[in-house]
């Protein structure tokens, strides 16, 4: 008896629901990420095809037309199609690396789709035999100890929004937590009572307890009777008391950086956001003399190669690695006058 070729639409939900959701147990934020790089993928194919997304077939996101909707991902930037609730990336190397991570979700689909359904092998293979992008990696940014005591002390106290981020900033610097991770933070994950630290929620579900200083120890512990303390409740709402949104933790970023940057002209023209905290916060325990290991562990690193890039970012460390080793240039020579007669027979 002939098979009949599973419709792409429910091998799509099927990878959704049963591949990521209920085998791999993918987070939201992974299921999200995916979802977008299919709505744009779908609306695509839809706008280059004359027909509906549900009228689509596998054979339709062959290779030429995965190319196709990388490139104009990454040259136009979705001026005419984008993911809701997602803007687009900007230009350059933001916008390659989003290319990649689109890729890596179309890839992990087609990987789904081969095993699935044998048949489309030929037009799976070409897909994953589309290549990564390569990109420059550019010197890693990261402020100085004088500018995030400024961006710390740069909202206002006497407001309550101005109280939370002060502790936002203090919390960010303290534990090098990513963006997502201090937006999920929930007051059960800060513990106060015989030693100071936070729970962190990172990627892949994995979670890292942080120490606290014990500054950003008070701060909390001043905020807190602010807020709802549910367990279950976010340390950092909005004024709605739902958590601070990646777009509202740079926003008040951008704020503070502005108001901190009377007291530090340095602020005024830098790019400053929440992974430059991130990158901050390492670079100052490795320039403390903190190992590396211990390093990837607190920033929640699963390859130490990951780590390894603030070494190189490093100057201070490196200019001090080369006093260690000797000069290879030569001893200056003293000058000696040659002989009359061989000078005279060199002219000749």
């Amino acid at each position: 008896m002939t098979r009949v070729e599973r419709p792409f639409p429910a091998l799509l939900q099927d990878f959704f629901h049963r591949r990521l959701i209920a085998q791999r147990g993918a987070s939201a934020h992974t299921v999200a990420s995916y979802r977008d790089t299919f709505t744009l993928l779908l609306g695509y194919a839809a706008e280059r095809t004359g027909r509906t997304p549900s009228a689509l077939t596998l054979s339709d996101l062959d290779a030429p037309m995965v190319l196709s909707f990388l490139d104009h991902l990454e040259t136009e930037r979705g001026t005419r199609l984008h993911a809701p609730r997602r803007p687009e990336p900007q230009a350059g190397r933001d916008s390659a690396r989003t290319r990649n991570l689109r890729l890596a979700a179309i890839r992990s689909f087609m990987r789904y789709a081969s095993l699935r359904e044998p048949t489309l092998l030929p037009v799976t293979q070409r897909v994953l035999a589309i290549p990564a992008k390569r990109f420059d990696r550019p010197v890693l940014g990261y402020l100085s100890r004088g500018e995030v005591t400024a961006i710390i002390d740069a909202p206002d106290p006497s407001t309550w929004s101005g109280q939370r981020d002060a502790v936002l900033f203090a919390v960010l610097y303290n534990t090098g937590a990513r963006v997502s991770e201090i937006t999920r933070l929930r007051v059960g994950d800060v513990l106060l009572d015989r030693a100071s630290a936070v729970l962190l929620h990172g990627k892949g579900r994995k979670e890292r307890a942080v120490p606290l200083w014990r500054s950003t120890a008070a701060q909390l512990r001043r905020w807190l009777p602010r807020i709802d303390r549910s367990p279950d409740r976010p340390v950092f709402p909005n004024r709605t008391g739902q958590p601070l949104s990646r777009s509202g933790v740079e926003h008040q970023l951008r704020v503070a950086c502005r108001k901190a940057s009377e007291r530090h002209p340095s602020l005024a023209t830098r790019r400053v956001s929440p992974h430059t905290l991130r990158h901050t916060t390492a670079m100052h325990l490795l320039q403390s003399g903190v190992d590396i290991t211990v390093i990837a562990l607190w920033l929640g690193h699963e390859d130490t190669a990951t780590t390894h890039q603030y070494v190189e970012a490093d100057l201070a460390m490196k200019e001090a690695a080369l006093r260690r080793v000797a000069d290879p240039a030569p001893e200056p020579l003293r000058f000696t006058a040659t002989d009359r007669l061989l000078d005279f027979l060199e002219a000749l």
